[in-house]
């Protein structure tokens, strides 16, 4: 299988002289199976994994690992592993797998990792001003700007790293946030694509970074920090899949690929404790699915049923609590031992247990290699350097705290000589023992491994054995693309049939529509007056199901992540993705236009035959797949969403009005009628006229002349009015009426359905071409922004080395452990002492579930908090944690609570929240505030109005001061990292002077070591000011468990474990669980870790003992019960708690200041979001060219006048693009209101509310004045009537989708939602404003006409605008009537004229009298669309009305949806059960 003596690593069974040489009698292990570090393959799931060695010993079949398992050191000859089946074991099986399959000529393979001299250099500088809305036009910014594109800064992100990681090992990366872990994970991994120039070696044994892209990708995965997956797949459909897309084609036994893939699935899910969640979907934010420790095993699972050599895993114990976390990296362990692959690990917060696992540790300092090697090995080095551990520190929090300037102690004697900086580190390294050995195993590495054909070779054999038998071997993917493809679309309708309920309303929505436009048209008459009307259904009903394909956007770009990460895993092409989902979505649209068309042909009325019906389903179906294809390439050739969503808007103006209903193609500027060539929906609605018009012989409605005097005339003295209408006829043929109003021809009927198919072959061409090669996603680089004209030290340096850590004055929250803060400190910190007590007893919470079913979360809890005390809340994932901080905080919103909270053992004050701080585990803010402006804005409104402004600004910037936030105080907080925001989330809480106490959820979550250690020990000397903290935390240290005085243990159930005092080095803690029968606990364990594994917390651990029976008979309860009562009857004998407000309401200040406040803070958001404002702007820009252009200098003709109404109604249409522009922005304000700002009692709902009205109008009124001088002159409006026409469009029109755009977000939970209730209503609005239907032919439906806010307002605008003005009718339009022998036109025509209006161009001719229907616009629009201009400024009251109505709504549905909780409806039926 490989030349002698270069089989690669730890293969050979005996070692010959050849084999890389043992460095070091301290260098790690191999991780050979049964090593140190091995984890029993039983851990997660010993029933499970007992059933499949039960099943796997009697198939006597392969196992899924078997490319994965190498034989190695320690396997046994063929004998040896023969067995007796009651001695049988999992290890045992999958070395005779091993055996098996050299003996089948299967050739497995391993992968290791070598780098030297490794730089990767990335883009950008890590500070810079906020953009605003003013910089963006600044000549200077704009100048900026242009340098930047054409130079782009650059930095050093990694320099200097050398080291290897051989397969079997695990490698742990410890660093700080913003030292380089996720890049040196991503380069390792291959993943270069995100910087600007990686430099230095980089080997895979004998292949290079770009071998391994090109032939291997899928040997060497990075797998994020987020767990990222389909959401409505089960379990095992993902790893099936995964499976199934990287399944080798030598199988053991001649399995087939079936067999293969289930069993895979079976050892994946047995091994990883997931077989009770197998039908289970994973989920996602916005589906319930299976739990985030579960999600990380499925993550886990995933990968490796990718049997790839190389895994690099980044911070994936995020949000994990201590035990999950164990389990998790556990996992991984036997993943590394069993399938001898590599493994790179970062974590933040690593306990000792979790550190032993590993065999190497590099630690990154600002980009440097500050140490790699031996993981037993580090600390020792480290104390060598001259550094000395705290008391109880873990190894990883160790190593981490020396490279943080202001973390670290220095030993005694070793200060002057100690390396500090980051470059001294990695210096000091190199020349260290350790540093030589780690250089000469990389010398042995390259000796043995690099530039080896034969090994090279060895690799490409057993790399292109696998791969089935048309696939390339050329290429990374192991499967054909005919088997890529049919397994990709099986997982797409395995998706939809996941996601059944979007297709349920996607078909809703379609009936909805069939029946509501067809009931408009309903049974459309067979007349020329519905001709028109027939035009328009026809129009949409290709447009609907066009539109409706642009509802996808927000899912292809949520999908984009997985997809490229599956073509990172060399699991298939990108493009069969789009593929799949292309010939998927062909019956599931067919059906869903099939009932479409069917309701809405027959409710209208069309031509009643069979060709004709079947005629107008395929272009209906055909249109809406080539749109689909058309949307979906346009998200594909853009990385973000907002820039497609822009262009799929522009796009739908654009197809609407070049379609040729709105505007027919003859009456297009020429300058502009090529854009007809371009829309496929022109060539599907000519289809679809000429289909229906083909054998259409309307009667005719107006015969001219009629009526008195004309009664014995004939038709040979008559003419219809029609466009195409002959001479004695009183009916005129479609075809004709077509070709002179459209210039359509029944000829091009299916010449233009193969042009509207090559459209869609070509946009699915592009959508395959961009799906493959634009595969990434738009990624936010790490920058710091700051306010405009900020001066703050950061805002100068733009490479990190140009940053003093030791001297930045953001170090000043680094306070070293062992030392106090300063006395002239200590004023910030002062805060007068309260003596009143929080205490809760008895407390349980009930939540109702569905069906009628409750749930208990809470179960007798008892507790309280005293000042000057830190309390702990800790418990595993799911016992209640943050369940109980909200009902402590009264936040919670459902259910019922049950038992008492008081303070000194009295009710709480009214204004209890205001007197709390809450700091929530999400840290929600304004992004756009800066930091100091986030912690005024607190001061303001929650410290009484009585106290001085001066006086608040100063307690901001001690409260600045306290949180380590005086550098980064004129900082973006949106642009700020995990710890500075969280200082932030505190700061805020602070700055408000929480009377009572301080409730903190999760504080130190997703930060490292050192940053977790500075907030808590700002907790610390907080606590230690009198301040009573209340704090859940996940994975406390042994040494950050110390700094609290108090724990409150919870199990699952929300049952109370242990509450009272830790103790000295937590001896009161664990005397109380040793004593009721719970195992010693390790001077070295961390007791954090011990209690959590003794109650048996974790994913799968169990405990014998009932903790919680224990805790109630135990005599600290008693104790606990006891000093409540007496904390209650002391508080008795003392007045009741006064309210911390002077106005005795639940709120600080009065509304006045409440809304100034809020309105300062949001013009300066909206300032410094040009996006959104730019966004306004060049929209109202675009479409009032767009509309203007279109139709430019419109004519006093009849068709004239009616694009001067398409011109008024289209520029009314941009009332949706910006109603749903702001509410994204409302709803984004409000979500920060109810998540933190509502809960503290800082404002009220209706000075937001108000203060969102005012902010928003003075923007849309400037965009809509933009389109007003855009399209007015344009279009050909006269300037005289310019001034009513602005103010009603440009002034009432803002306020009018202004208020309706906030009215409908006001009820809706989530953007989304508010723009489908939006299109929904609108869609009524413009339907019913007399445009589409004429009045006169909306019949049942006339009353909705009458309430559509968009009646008035066109009529306003169209009326005023065109109103008492001649029509000169074109020569299509004048019409021929042959007077009887020897009369005048004049005398014949004049009786009819003066009664029904008109004109004649020849009065005093005998014969052929040339007559135009109308004579005015008043009555042109007064017959065929009901507006009147006299009505103007009544129709401007209306709306101005509407608006009114609307501003209410605003206030009502907020109070209603988002404020008042319960139902009216709930009340009544709780009420009769009550009865009952």
């Amino acid at each position: 299988m490989y030349p002698p003596g270069l089989e690669p690593h730890a293969q050979k069974k005996s070692p010959p002289q050849e084999q890389l040489p043992k460095i070091d009698s301290d260098s790690p292990p191999q991780s050979p199976i049964g090593s140190q570090s091995h984890v029993p393959l039983d851990f997660f799931d010993p029933v499970g994994v007992q059933e499949l060695q039960r099943t796997l010993t009697s198939h006597h079949v392969g196992s899924a690992l078997d490319i994965e398992a190498r034989p190695h050191a320690q396997l046994q000859s063929s004998a040896s592993t023969a067995v007796a089946d009651d001695d049988w074991d999992f290890e045992t099986l999958l070395k005779d797998i091993v055996r098996r399959s050299g003996e089948d000529g299967i050739q497995a393979r391993e992968l290791g990792v070598m780098f030297k001299d490794l730089r990767v250099v990335g883009i950008g500088a890590r500070a810079s001003f906020q953009p605003t809305v003013g910089s963006t036009f600044s000549p200077d910014a704009i100048m900026r700007s242009i340098n930047t594109m054409r130079h782009p800064p650059v930095r050093d992100i990694l320099s200097g790293f050398e080291g290897v990681v051989t397969p079997g090992e695990m490698l742990l990366v410890l660093g700080r946030p913003g030292s380089g872990c996720t890049t040196f994970l991503k380069t390792i991994a291959n993943q270069r694509g995100d910087y600007h120039a990686i430099h230095g070696d980089v080997h895979y044994d004998s292949f290079t970074p770009e071998d391994i892209a090109q032939r291997y990708r899928g040997d060497v995965v990075y797998c994020p920090e987020d767990d990222v997956h389909f959401p409505t797949l089960t379990v095992e459909q993902t790893l099936s899949f995964a499976a199934t897309m990287r399944a080798p084609r030598k199988r053991l036994a001649n399995q087939s690929r079936e067999e293969y893939t289930k069993l895979v699935v079976e050892v994946l899910m047995r091994i990883f404790g997931l077989e009770h969640a197998r039908d289970m979907v994973v989920g996602d934010a916005a589906i319930r699915g299976i739990s985030g420790g579960q999600k990380k095993r499925v993550s886990i699972a995933e990968a490796l049923s990718c049997r790839s050599k190389i895994h690099a895993w980044d911070n994936s114990t995020r949000g994990l609590d201590a035990s999950t976390a164990l389990e998790f990296v556990r996992a991984l362990r036997i993943a590394t031992d069993i399938g001898r692959v590599t493994t790179v690990v970062s974590i933040y917060q690593a306990g000792e247990q979790l550190y032993n696992l590993f065999d190497k540790v590099c630690v990154i300092n600002e980009g440097k290699m500050a140490y790699f090697g031996p993981a037993k090995d580090a600390r020792q080095y480290f104390i060598d350097m001259g550094y000395e551990p705290q008391n109880r520190q873990t190894t990883p929090d160790f190593l981490v705290a020396a490279t943080d300037p202001s973390g670290r102690k220095v030993r005694g004697g070793c200060e002057g000589t100690v390396p500090r900086t980051a470059d001294d580190m990695a210096s000091y390294f190199k020349k260290s023992t350790l540093g030589q050995l780690n250089r000469s195993s990389l010398d042995s590495y390259l000796s043995l491994y690099v530039n080896k054909p034969e090994l090279k070779k060895a690799y490409d054999v057993s790399a292109g054995s696998e791969h089935a038998r048309h696939a390339p071997k050329s290429h990374a993917y192991t499967l054909s693309v005919p088997m890529q493809v049919r397994a990709v679309m099986r997982r797409r309708w395995q998706i939809l049939k996941g996601d059944w309920v979007t297709q349920v309303v996607h078909l809703g929505t379609q009936i909805f529509q069939a029946i509501i436009m067809g009931t408009v048209f309903l049974q459309v008459q067979d007349t020329t007056s519905a001709y028109f009307s027939r035009g328009g259904v026809l129009f949409f009903a290709l447009f609907f199901g066009s539109v409706s394909a642009m509802a996808e956007l927000g899912a292809l770009f949520a999908q984009r992540p997985i997809v490229l990460r599956h073509q990172k895993a060399a699991m298939y092409y990108p493009f069969i993705e789009s593929l799949a989902h292309t010939v998927v979505d062909v019956p599931i649209t067919l059906v869903i236009q099939t009932v479409f068309a069917v309701l809405f042909y027959f409710l209208v009325g069309l031509q009643k035959s069979a060709a004709q019906f079947f005629t107008f389903l395929l272009f209906v179906f055909t249109v809406t797949l080539v749109m689909k294809a058309f949307f979906r390439s346009i998200a594909a050739a853009f990385r973000a969403e907002s820039s497609a969503v822009s262009l799929a808007g522009f796009s739908v103006m654009l197809l609407a009005l070049y379609t040729g209903y709105t505007i027919p193609r003859p009456s297009i500027v020429g300058a502009l009628r090529w854009i007809t060539y371009l829309n496929p929906l022109r060539y599907a609605f000519e289809s679809l006229l000429v289909n229906e018009f083909h054998t259409l012989n309307g009667t005719c409605t107006t015969l001219v002349p009629q009526g008195p005097g004309y009664e014995n005339i004939t038709l040979a003295n008559q003419v219809c009015t029609a466009v195409g209408s002959q001479p004695g006829l009183a009916t005129v043929d479609g075809n004709a009426y077509v070709s002179l109003s459209f210039g359509y021809e029944y000829s091009n009927l299916w010449k233009n359905f193969g042009i509207v198919c090559i459209f869609g072959l070509g946009f699915l061409a592009f959508l395959l071409t961009m799906t493959e090669f634009n595969t990434s996603s738009a990624f936010d680089t790490t920058v710091t922004l700051f306010k405009q004209g900020s001066r703050a030290e950061v805002i100068t340096e733009s490479t990190p080395e140009l940053i003093d850590e030791e001297k930045a004055a953001g170090g000043e929250a680094y306070r070293s452990r062992n030392v106090t803060s300063d006395a002239s400190e200590k004023p910030a910190f002062k805060k007068s002492a309260t003596t009143d007590i929080f205490s809760w007893k008895h407390l349980q919470y009930v939540v109702p579930l569905a069906g009628g079913e409750t749930r208990k979360l809470l179960d007798d809890i008892s507790g309280y908090v005293a000042p000057g005390r830190l309390t702990a809340l800790m418990g595993e994932s799911g016992a209640g944690k943050t369940t109980l901080l909200n009902v402590l905080a009264q936040r919670a919103s459902t259910g019922v609570v049950l038992g008492d909270r008081l303070v000194n053992g009295q009710a709480l004050p009214a204004d209890f929240q205001a007197q709390t701080g809450y700091c929530q585990q999400m840290d929600t803010h304004i992004p756009e505030s800066t930091v100091r402006e986030a912690l005024l804005f607190s001061a303001k409104l929650r410290q009484p109005e009585s106290v001085p402004m001066p006086e608040k600004e100063a307690y901001v910037d001690k409260c600045l001061k306290m949180c380590g936030l005086e550098a980064y105080a004129d900082a973006i907080v949106g642009s700020l990292g995990v710890e500075h925001r969280k200082r932030t989330t505190i700061g805020v809480e602070l700055a408000a002077k929480p009377k009572l106490l301080l409730f903190l959820d999760e504080p130190t979550s997703g930060l490292d070591s050192q940053s977790a250690w500075a907030i808590m020990t700002f907790l610390r000397e907080l606590a230690d000011n009198g301040q009573a903290i209340l704090c859940t935390i996940h994975q406390p240290s042994a040494e950050l468990f110390q700094v609290f005085d108090r724990l409150l243990l919870l199990r699952k159930g929300g049952q109370t474990v242990y509450f009272g005092d830790i103790g000295e080095g937590s001896s009161t803690l664990l005397e109380y669980f040793e004593r009721n029968g719970g195992p010693h606990c390790d001077p070295d364990a961390n007791p954090a870790e011990y209690m959590l594994d003794v109650i048996g917390a974790g994913a799968t651990a169990v405990s014998s003992t009932d903790w919680y029976q224990v805790w109630k008979s135990s005599p600290e309860a008693s104790e606990l019960d006891l000093e409540i009562e007496r904390i209650h009857v002391e508080g008795r004998a003392r007045p009741p708690l006064a309210s911390g407000s002077e106005i005795h309401s639940e709120f600080a200040t009065s509304w006045i200041t409440q809304f100034f406040a809020l309105t300062k803070r949001g013009f300066e958001s909206y300032w410094r979001n040009p996006t959104y404002i730019l966004a306004k702007l060049i929209l109202s820009v675009a479409g009032g060219l767009l509309v203007g252009l279109t139709f430019f200098h419109s004519q006093n003709t009849l068709l004239g006048t009616q694009n001067k109404l398409f011109s008024v109604f289209m520029a009314t249409i941009l009332a949706v693009p910006l109603a749903q522009q702001l509410q994204s922005m409302f709803i984004a304000i409000r979500t920060v209101y109810e998540v933190r700002e509502r809960p503290s009692r800082m404002y009220s709902m209706t000075a937001l509310l108000t203060s969102q009205l005012l902010i928003e109008i003075p923007w849309n009124i400037l965009s809509s004045s933009l389109f007003f001088l855009c399209w007015y002159w344009t279009v050909g409006y006269e300037t005289s009537r310019a001034g009513f026409t602005y103010f009603l469009y440009a002034v009432v029109f803002p306020l009018y989708y202004t208020t309706i755009g906030q009215a409908v977000a006001s009820m809706a939970p989530s953007a989304i939602i508010a723009s489908l209730l939006f299109n929904t209503l609108f869609s009524f609005v413009i339907t019913f404003n007399g445009v589409l239907q004429p009045f006169a032919q909306l019949g049942w439906w006339r009353w909705m006409y009458r309430l559509s806010p968009f009646t008035y307002l066109i009529e306003g605008l169209l009326g005023q605008a065109i109103g008492h003005q001649p029509i000169n009718c074109s020569s299509t339009e004048l019409v021929t009537v042959q007077p009887p022998s020897g009369v005048t036109c004049g005398t014949y025509m004049g009786p009819y004229i003066s009664r029904a209006g008109g004109y004649l161009t020849n009065p005093d001719a005998t014969s052929a009298c040339v007559f135009c229907p109308f004579e005015t616009t008043d009555q042109f629009m007064a017959l065929s669309f009901n507006i009147e201009y006299s009505h103007h400024w009544r129709d401007l009251g209306i709306v101005l009305g509407v608006v009114v109505f609307n501003v209410f709504a605003i206030f009502a549905l907020t109070y209603l949806f988002r404020i008042r909780t319960g139902s009216p409806l709930g009340s009544l039926k709780r009420r009769f059960a009550r009865s009952k």
